[in-house]
C-alpha cells in the first residue's frame, strides 16, 4: 500500500514542499487562512496518508487473518508491513511486540488492566508523574483501587520539570514495594522533553516495570525503545501525520508473553470450548476482534512519510518556530508562558492576566488561527501552577515563522478587545 519511493538519501527540508502536501492548509476559516497549531491535539494528514487508507477501502477492503481469498491476503500482508514499518521506526526487537489498539489511551489501559492483574497486589506501589495526561493517571487509579494498590506522584518543578531527585527517592524507597513507573516522555501542556532514559535506568535496577506516554513524543522526535530500555511504549497515529482510531503499544517479549489478556473475542484465541479458552500468539492475544485495518495502513504510511525526511531537520525547524513564537509573546504585557523546561518540543502554553484562555481562543478562532485552550486534559498540572488552564500553540513541521507572526498579531488585537 505504500506510495513511498525507497531510498537511503533523506528528503530536503522544503517547508513549501512539504506544506504542498496537506491539503487542509488551503481551507479557509471565518475567510482568512487557516493557521493551525492544534498539532498536540492532533495533527494534520499529508496526501499519502489519505491516499493509502482510501486506496485500501477501493481495492482491497477485507477482514485481514482469515480468509484464504485474495482481498483478504492483500490486506493481511499491507497490515503486517505497517507493523514492520513501525517495529523498525522503534527499534522493537520483534513485529509482534508491536500491538495495534485504538489510541494511546487503549495502549495505556491495556498496560495498566493486564499489569495489574500480573503485578499487583495490596500494598504495591505505581508512580506516575505530576504532568501527566488523565489517560496515563486515571486508568493507573482504577488499577490501584481494583488491587489495593497506592499511586504516588513524583512532584513537578516551577520550569515544569521533573523533581529529579524525589523521583529518584520515590522509585528507590517505600520497602521496594514499587512495581510500575508510568510516565510521559513528552508533556502534552508545557512540551517538556523528560528525561525518560534516565529514570527507566533507575528504575530497571529495582526490577520496576516501566510504561511510557510516547503520544507526544514519535511526532517530534526519533524514539528507539531498546535505547531508552522501557518495557511499554505507547503512542498514537493521529498526532504523527496518521488516521484517528488507531494506536500502538509496544511491549516487551517476555513480559507480554506473562500477561493476560485484557479483551475476549475473535482473533486473540487459539482454541475455545464452552468450558475454557486458550490464547493466540503474540501479537494476536491483545488485538481482539477485526482491527482498524484502513487506520494501520495509514498509520505505516505516515511513519514511512516522515522517515522520508531528516527527523532533526523537522525537529529543529519546529524548534525555531517555538523560540521565535516564545520572543514575540513575552513582548505582550501580562502574559506569562507555563513551562519554560531547558528541552521542550514544539509548544508553547501561556496565560494573559485579564484575558480568559477560552475568550482569547474564539477570538483567535475567528482570524483563522487554531489553538487549544483549558487544561488539556492535565488538570492536576493545572493545580499546580495555580491556573485553570491556558492557551496552547503547538507546532507541526508544516508550519512557519509567517504563521507565528500571524498569531501574535491576532493575540495582540484580542488582548486590546478583552481588557
Amino acid at each position: 500500500m505504500s506510495t513511498s519511493t525507497s531510498s537511503a538519501v533523506k528528503a530536503a527540508f522544503d517547508i513549501e514542499e512539504i506544506r504542498a502536501q496537506f491539503p487542509i492548509l488551503k481551507e479557509l476559516v471565518h475567510g482568512k487562512p487557516l493557521v493551525y497549531f492544534d498539532n498536540a491535539a492532533t495533527s494534520q494528514k499529508p496526501r499519502r496518508v489519505i491516499k493509502a487508507e482510501s486506496t485500501y477501502y477501493a481495492t482491497i477492503n477485507a477482514n485481514v487473518h482469515r480468509g484464504v481469498h485474495t482481498l483478504s491476503t492483500k490486506a493481511t500482508e499491507a497490515q503486517e508491513a505497517s507493523r514492520e514499518t513501525i517495529r523498525t521506526h522503534l527499534n522493537a526487537k520483534h513485529a509482534h511486540e508491536v500491538i495495534f489498539t485504538s489510541g494511546t489511551t487503549a495502549s495505556i489501559n491495556l498496560a495498566a488492566n493486564s499489569l495489574g492483574q500480573l503485578l499487583l497486589k495490596k500494598g504495591d506501589e505505581v508512580v506516575i508523574s505530576g504532568m501527566e495526561h488523565h489517560s496515563n493517571i486515571v486508568p493507573w487509579q482504577l488499577a490501584c483501587e481494583r488491587h489495593g494498590a497506592v499511586l504516588k506522584v513524583i512532584p513537578i518543578s516551577e520550569s515544569g520539570e521533573w523533581d529529579f531527585p524525589s523521583a529518584n527517592q520515590l522509585i528507590s524507597s517505600s520497602a521496594n514495594r514499587v512495581r510500575i513507573l508510568a510516565i510521559s516522555h513528552v508533556s502534552n501542556t508545557l512540551g517538556t522533553i523528560n528525561p525518560v532514559k534516565e529514570l527507566v535506568a533507575e528504575a530497571k535496577k529495582r526490577g520496576i516495570v516501566t510504561v511510557v506516554d510516547g503520544a507526544q513524543a514519535v511526532p517530534h522526535l526519533k524514539v528507539d525503545v531498546q535505547d531508552l530500555g522501557c518495557d511499554f511504549y505507547a503512542f498514537s497515529g493521529h498526532k504523527a501525520y496518521g488516521p484517528t482510531g488507531i494506536g500502538v503499544l509496544y511491549g516487551r517479549e517476555e513480559l507480554l508473553e506473562k500477561m493476560p489478556p485484557w479483551q475476549g473475542g475473535g482473533e486473540m484465541i487459539d482454541q475455545v470450548t464452552l468450558e475454557k479458552s486458550t490464547w493466540a500468539k503474540l501479537p494476536f492475544k491483545f488485538e481482539a476482534g477485526t482491527p482498524n485495518i484502513a487506520g494501520i495502513i495509514g498509520l505505516g504510511e505516515a511513519i514511512r512519510w516522515m522517515n522520508d525526511y531528516d527527523l532533526v531537520a523537522m525537529a529543529a525547524h519546529e524548534r525555531t518556530l517555538r523560540e521565535h513564537a516564545t520572543k514575540e509573546l513575552l513582548a505582550i504585557e501580562g502574559l506569562r508562558i507555563i513551562g519554560t523546561a531547558k528541552e521542550k518540543v514544539g509548544v508553547v502554553s501561556f496565560v494573559i492576566d485579564g484575558v480568559h484562555h477560552y475568550d482569547l481562543g474564539t477570538l483567535l478562532d475567528q482570524q483563522g488561527i487554531a489553538v487549544r485552550t483549558g487544561h488539556h486534559c492535565t488538570q492536576p498540572l493545572m493545580e499546580r501552577f495555580g491556573v485553570s488552564g491556558t492557551t496552547r500553540a503547538s507546532f507541526a513541521c508544516f508550519n512557519t515563522n509567517a504563521e507565528v507572526d500571524a498569531m501574535v498579531a491576532a493575540t495582540k488585537k484580542a488582548v486590546k478587545m478583552l481588557r
